[in-house]
């Protein structure tokens, strides 16, 4: 048992030690612990929640939606152009990208695109607390839960050990979808007035699909060739994209197709 609580401290001090000296002392970034704080508070949010609200009625909250997502309508556009311009201007190769630990300003606009787009995602977690506080609780399905709480940690990480390379392939088609999807949740929160105009959600979850299959291309392309960019990274972000494939997937036929079948 000791020498599992070693293995556990070496661990988290290697962790602290070898992070992008650049970004450690940004906000949650130096060490693992504040994220994962945030983890298991999220979790206990997910399971307490729907409890705490059985016997309440839902919580009115079309003026902070409205508010929310297109705030982060407007985040998700800053950061796509961040991510956008920024390679452009670097001459990234949009194939294989090392990362640049210098302090150049280019390379830090780069590792500060990378740290905003970390912070988006504890951001999000805010769509988990407003449905629970709608008591929307059919959205709180195994893939909304594992693919907020899980982006959390990959960009942490990606924040600490690798704030830009080609890790910015992965914010920029990110951002553009999600661009469009707080565009759809900031109409669709105007009221029911609006539904004549949001026939497009079905393709939503398509460009969310086609996101991930492209991920998983790119990432696999880089595990089979010379590329200055780790491969451990490049193996679990085309695993995780796999994941997220067959999950959204799934969600696809059950929303649309299955219910289509059904119908006729």
């Amino acid at each position: 048992m000791a020498s599992a609580w070693q293995s556990v401290q070496s661990m988290h001090q290697w962790m602290l030690e070898n992070g992008d000296k650049r970004t450690d002392p940004w906000l949650l970034v130096y060490s693992p612990m504040p994220v994962a704080s945030i983890f298991l508070l999220y979790l206990g949010v997910v399971w307490a929640g729907p409890k705490l609200m059985k016997h309440r009625q839902p919580v009115d909250l079309k003026a902070v939606l409205i508010v929310y997502n297109f705030a982060m309508v407007c985040l998700s556009v800053y950061m796509f152009h961040e991510f956008l311009v920024t390679s452009m201007l670097s001459n990234y190769s949009y194939l294989c990208q090392p990362v640049d630990y210098s302090t150049s300003p280019l390379a830090m606009r780069m590792a500060k695109a990378c740290w905003w787009f970390f912070f988006s995602k504890v951001i999000e977690l805010a769509d988990t607390v407003f449905f629970i506080l709608r008591k929307k609780n059919s959205q709180l399905t195994f893939l909304h839960v594992y693919h907020h709480g899980t982006m959390i940690f990959n960009w942490w990480a990606g924040a600490k050990y690798l704030a830009g390379g080609q890790s910015f392939c992965i914010g920029l088609l990110n951002t553009f979808v999600h661009t469009v999807m707080y565009s759809y949740y900031g109409l669709a929160a105007l009221g029911p007035h609006m539904q004549k105009y949001l026939w497009w959600k079905r393709y939503l979850t398509s460009l969310q699909l086609l996101q991930f299959v492209l991920l998983t291309t790119h990432t696999g392309y880089n595990l089979f060739t010379e590329c200055d960019f780790p491969d451990s990274m490049n193996a679990y972000v085309f695993f995780y994209c796999v994941s997220l494939i067959l999950l959204f997937s799934n969600f696809y036929y059950q929303s649309y197709l299955s219910r289509k079948s059904k119908k006729t």
